[in-house]
């Protein structure tokens, strides 16, 4: 499915909020990263903001008023604690062992530490970043080859080949999949 077709059946699946989310600088969210963001995601974040869909998956949002929403702090706290973690011999996940691939987080997932992220490979341009799952209190990677809002699609619908999303569908089966801000989950407001 192609970035357009899935944002679209995102949002027929898991209506957005009401009011629209602040709007993002992306110019300056990018300089600020080092690095151009997927089109995908782009429309996701301008779609939705910052918040978490079925009380399960926190998107990442540049500049987002809460910490734990914030791309930008989040890839720092992320580059980090996995430089430590590699540093001190945990194994890198085999994606990243070609010289001058990399990570960069976009969701992150409730109560687990674990975080979506995608590879960024060498010469790739941002609409072709796949995403990998790290399950956060564990060394364990899984690699899902689609861009950011395809994979979300599939883990909403339970048709992602995942062994850590697989629980989401089966518990929650929610009958209306839903999107809470992040001020309205967090019980904080913007100024």
């Amino acid at each position: 499915m192609n970035a357009p077709d899935a944002i679209d059946a995102l949002v027929r699946l898991c209506p957005p909020p009401a009011d629209p989310p602040p709007a993002v600088d992306w110019a300056r969210a990018e300089r600020a990263l080092g690095t151009a963001l997927p089109a995908d995601y782009k429309r996701l974040v301008e779609t939705y903001g910052d918040g978490v869909f079925d009380e399960t998956v926190w998107l990442l949002v540049p500049d987002s008023a809460h910490g734990d929403c914030d791309l930008r702090a989040r890839k720092a706290e992320r580059d980090e604690d996995l430089d430590y973690l590699w540093e001190a011999g945990e194994a890198k996940p085999a994606a990243l062992l070609e010289a001058g691939a990399r990570v960069l987080p976009w969701a992150s997932e409730e109560g687990t530490g674990a975080f979506l992220y995608w590879l960024a490979r060498p010469g790739q341009h941002p609409d072709e970043w796949t995403v990998l799952y790290n399950e956060g209190r564990g060394p364990l990677w899984e690699h899902h080859p689609m861009g950011c809002v395809a994979f979300l699609l599939a883990v909403l619908t339970g048709t992602a080949e995942t062994a850590y999303f697989g629980h989401l569908h089966e518990v929650l089966k929610p009958a209306e999949h839903r999107f809470e801000t992040a001020d309205h989950t967090l019980g904080a407001s913007r100024d």
